[in-house]
């Protein structure tokens, strides 16, 4: 049996995963473990579990794979510097230190990581491999797809030179097509306006996304101005107007002239110009998205595409992709970001070691509900009931232990009575999105329950929308959506039955127009806690086989109400990653408005607690999102 183990690490959203003979295993993010957001570290801690799950020491692995070429990446920046010297001369200062100290000598460093990390020698250390960043994506995007044949599409920031590329998986090969390199990137494009409007690069694009529709598009002409688009999607940036080359932000003061003012600070409020900037650039990334896609379709032939990439995590473009673009069937990579590398430079090194025609369960054309191989991107630790018994008894808090039979029927009562439950059961996700593992849950029909979990519970922008888990055979009688959505990675209209509101809205008890923010208390559709102020949502279909608790819970709640959906959102407060162990869902639901916590079968209701306990967890500091 050939033991694989990919990593990513040094840069954001490190990760561990293990394949046994090509089969997934363990996947993992760091974050998840050391509660560090987007940990870059090296992955000890997601190596660890990864090797303990599947019951091996590290001496058993037959390689060790990395999901990036540092010294191409050296290369780049070393180029970028010297074509703009001097005024690149602060960043290269800045860089050089923890280059030639660690990641241009980044094979001694791993192996010094992986030294301690078993308690071998260097020398020990299996067999340390290096893939290209693309290649990784597009390895975790087509490798683990349910085809056997398709385009794939890679848009990102920058791996070492490219920014977007587009190939052709067939069996065990991939194959590259066309690439666009640094600085014409699409993801940075993006990033430049989160940075602008005043959020995180690198963490704050989709709540970029998620501001769109309060906006209006009226700076699609200016964003045009900043980029040359070809025929094929490609496209030339005007460099003039950004900074991120060698500068300390991400826009010049040319950018600012063009849009009207410096960037707009953090702690200060939105304004109507900054909605109106995301739903531009949302705009026009969809708009080039599908350029893309047209001409992948027309190089590969393929009437299946997958995604990877941070840029394949915009869900928005992603439906619309699914609507207006080429392909009949689009399948993302889950944990699409750097994250996912780890999987995908595992899945290359497996794929690259096989010589016959790789073994599928379906044709390039699968139907929509074709399994996948990645398992519902269940691929986190799990925890027993007698561990989580172990750690409420720890924290002495009271509890109610419930049957298999009893746990739905309670759980959806406490739903459809308004209240808030954490649900935290089986395997952690791999990847950004809460997929009903480590889920906070609410009824999506209380027009009160956005607002709540935003400022209540996510501690949060109270713009910042919903999803909508709904059992896979009802989605099409509630959304526009012609696919599966099993990872929250597509965007679809709530279908016109369910809409209320007129384009005309009551205000002060008068009928006027509502704009931007003035129009997130408006309900759109009887199912206002899902429904966007544009009429969508971020679906997400549940199936019984992948995820048979879950979907037990969606339907003891559609029993009661005749909604076969729940409001799911992920197990986290503001500044921290989802939730990974008991402990960290206890600190969670103690330190937050929560109602009810679910772990397995225990049932911990918030009015039981000891206040000075609940105190304690409140009085924690949390980092800015």
């Amino acid at each position: 049996m050939r033991k694989i183990l990919g990593i990513s690490c040094y840069y954001h959203d490190s990760a561990a995963a293990l394949l046994l003979d090509g089969v997934i295993v363990a996947a993992a993010q760091q974050e998840r473990f050391s509660r560090i957001k987007h940990d870059a570290g090296f992955p000890s801690d997601a190596i660890q579990y990864c090797l303990a799950e599947a019951g091996l020491r590290l001496e058993d692995i037959d390689a060790i794979v990395y999901y990036d070429k540092p010294l191409l990446k050296f290369e780049r920046l070393l180029e970028t510097y010297l074509a703009y010297a001097p005024r690149g001369l602060w960043s290269f200062i800045k860089a050089m230190p923890v280059w030639l100290k660690e990641k241009l000598l980044l094979k001694s460093v791993l192996r010094g990581e992986f030294s301690k990390l078993s308690g071998t020698t260097k020398q020990q250390v299996p067999q340390l491999l290096f893939s290209q960043h693309h290649q990784a994506h597009a390895a975790s995007a087509f490798y683990p797809s349910p085809f056997n044949k398709a385009a794939v599409i890679c848009l990102d920031g920058v791996g070492e030179w490219v920014a977007s590329s587009i190939w052709l998986g067939d069996g065990h090969q991939l194959t590259p097509l066309t690439e666009q390199h640094f600085p014409h990137s699409l993801g940075l494009l993006y990033s430049a306006f989160t940075s602008y409007c005043g959020f995180k690069v690198n963490s704050g694009e989709y709540k970029l996304m998620g501001l769109a529709p309060y906006g209006e598009p009226s700076y699609v002409k200016q964003i045009y101005q900043l980029l040359k688009v070809h025929a094929d999607g490609s496209f030339v940036l005007d460099l003039t107007y950004f900074d991120f080359e060698v500068g300390n932000r991400m826009t010049s003061a040319k950018f600012h002239q063009l849009f009207g003012g410096p960037p707009r600070d953090a702690k200060a409020p939105m304004q109507q110009k900054h909605m109106d900037l995301a739903r531009s650039i949302q705009q026009v990334i969809e708009e080039l998205v599908l350029k893309i896609a047209e001409h992948a379709h027309k190089i590969t032939q393929s009437e299946a595409v997958c995604l990877a990439g941070g840029v394949a995590l915009n869900c928005v473009a992603n439906g619309r992709l699914l609507r207006e673009g080429p392909f009949k069937q689009v399948w993302i990579q889950p944990a699409a970001g750097d994250a996912g590398g780890a999987l995908g430079a595992a899945l290359l090194a497996w794929h690259q070691s096989q010589t016959a025609p790789a073994v599928s369960p379906t044709a390039e054309m699968p139907t929509a509900t074709s399994a996948d191989q990645i398992q519902g991107s269940l691929l986190g630790p799990a925890f027993s009931d007698e561990q989580i018994f172990q750690r409420i008894q720890h924290f002495n808090l009271p509890h109610q232990q419930l049957t298999e039979q009893t746990l739905y029927d309670t759980v959806a009562d406490l739903l459809a009575s308004g209240n808030v439950v954490g649900w935290f059961q089986g395997r952690m996700e791999f990847g950004p999105r809460a997929l009903g593992n480590r889920s906070i849950l609410g009824d999506p029909r209380s027009p009160q329950m956005q607002r709540q979990l935003n400022l209540k519970i996510k501690q949060r922008e109270s713009f910042r929308p919903f999803a909508p888990a709904v059992l896979a055979e009802a989605c099409s009688d509630y959304f526009e959506l012609a696919s599966d959505s099993p990872y929250m990675l597509l965007v679809a209209k709530v279908k016109s039955a369910w809409h209320l509101a007129p384009d005309s809205e009551l205000a002060n008890g008068n009928q006027q127009t509502l704009f931007g923010l003035d129009r997130l208390n408006s309900p759109r559709s009887s199912l206002p806690a899902i429904t966007h102020v544009d009429y969508s949502a971020r679906v997400q279909t549940v199936d019984a086989k992948t995820n048979p608790r879950f979907y037990q819970l969606i339907q003891s709640f559609a029993a009661k109400t005749s909604v076969p959906m729940l409001i799911n959102t992920s197990f986290n407060v503001r500044g921290e990653p989802p939730v990974c162990s008991p402990d960290d869902a206890i600190a969670g639901f103690l330190a937050t408005d929560m109602d009810y916590l679910v772990m397995g079968n225990y049932l911990l209701n918030k009015a039981q607690q000891d206040p000075a306990l609940i105190a304690h967890f409140k009085a924690r500091e949390f980092a800015d999102d």
